[in-house]
């Protein structure tokens, strides 16, 4: 099926679920692009800054702390790619448009990523676990190598596999860049039990981005039954990506008046905008993310 074909509006949104589970990720970077989708370049900058915050206060006698973390709506492992290999968004852009590739089959695709990544590899790189329920991108995570492990598990339904719940079991953080709205609560909840069940009651940090018309408060109240406080990111948000069309910015903008958000120089240019959302230990909470991220944002 061809990208334009995969588009098609619920609820004035526009639907990309079909390039969500394909074999490889080409039709993913090619359809999204279109439309300048950023997101996962926003959360290597942050993530890696706050993998390293994390790291620092963690640090004993016994040198680097090993890092886990947990990426939840993790669809091909874009994410896990970003931080764990020396690459940006724009040259995965640019790789998977490539005419070189166009012609290789989906798995001939995830040898030769296993091959081109494993070459970039950073010194000190996180372990990352993947979590989404689209067994076909969860599946070419592993066999390329992105994820160093990854379960396709719909948390919203069902308890954690007992493998799943071993691969989180003490992870470090968690992460989300685009999927809160189809996760929600529920999900954090699961997750956050076996997280913590196998680390001796030690909570990860959890950092999420959210678009501004989605709520973050339910799961905010379930992340404080774990000791952990959620701020807020203040005074500034990030791209998502562009809207599809007019029908869709239309009903954005409308959505947010609703809300009382202000949309000036945001949403009204023609792009989602997201909020950054860090949940951690009160005890670790003492630094504002805004100075924890200050060199950056």
């Amino acid at each position: 099926m061809h990208d334009r074909e995969a588009l098609h509006q619920k609820a004035g949104k526009t639907n990309f679920d079909l390039i969500y589970d394909l074999g490889d990720p080409r039709e993913y970077f090619n359809t999204l692009g279109r439309f300048d989708y950023r997101i996962p370049q926003h959360g290597q900058r942050l993530f890696s800054e706050l993998i390293e915050a994390r790291r620092g206060a963690s640090r004993n006698g016994n040198g680097a702390l090993r890092f886990r973390v947990v990426d939840l709506c993790c669809s091909y492992g874009i994410n896990a790619a970003l931080l764990k290999y020396e690459t940006t968004l724009d040259q995965m852009y640019a790789r998977y448009g490539s005419g070189e590739l166009a012609d290789l089959s989906g798995e001939e695709l995830a040898e030769d990523d296993a091959a081109f990544y494993g070459a970039r590899r950073r010194g000190g790189s996180p372990e990352v676990v993947g979590l989404d329920v689209a067994q076909n991108a969860v599946s070419y995570g592993l066999r390329s190598g992105l994820l160093d492990a990854g379960f396709a598990e719909n948390l919203e339904k069902d308890e954690p596999t007992e493998a799943l719940s071993r691969a989180v079991s003490g992870a470090n953080l968690l992460t989300v860049t685009g999927g809160i709205g189809y996760v929600t609560e529920r999900t954090f909840e699961r997750l956050l039990d076996r997280v913590i069940g196998g680390s001796g009651g030690r909570a990860p940090w959890v950092a999420a981005f959210a678009l501004r018309w989605v709520s973050y408060e339910r799961i905010s109240e379930i992340l404080s039954h774990y000791g952990l406080v959620t701020e807020k990111l203040v005074g500034r948000t990030f791209t998502q990506r562009r809207f599809t069309d007019d029908a869709e910015r239309e009903y954005v903008l409308e959505e947010l008046m609703k809300m009382g958000v202000d949309t000036t120089g945001k949403e009204d240019t023609g792009w989602y905008h997201a909020d950054f959302y860090l949940s951690r230990p009160a005890e670790e909470a003492k630094i504002p993310p805004e100075a924890l991220l200050g060199n950056i944002v």
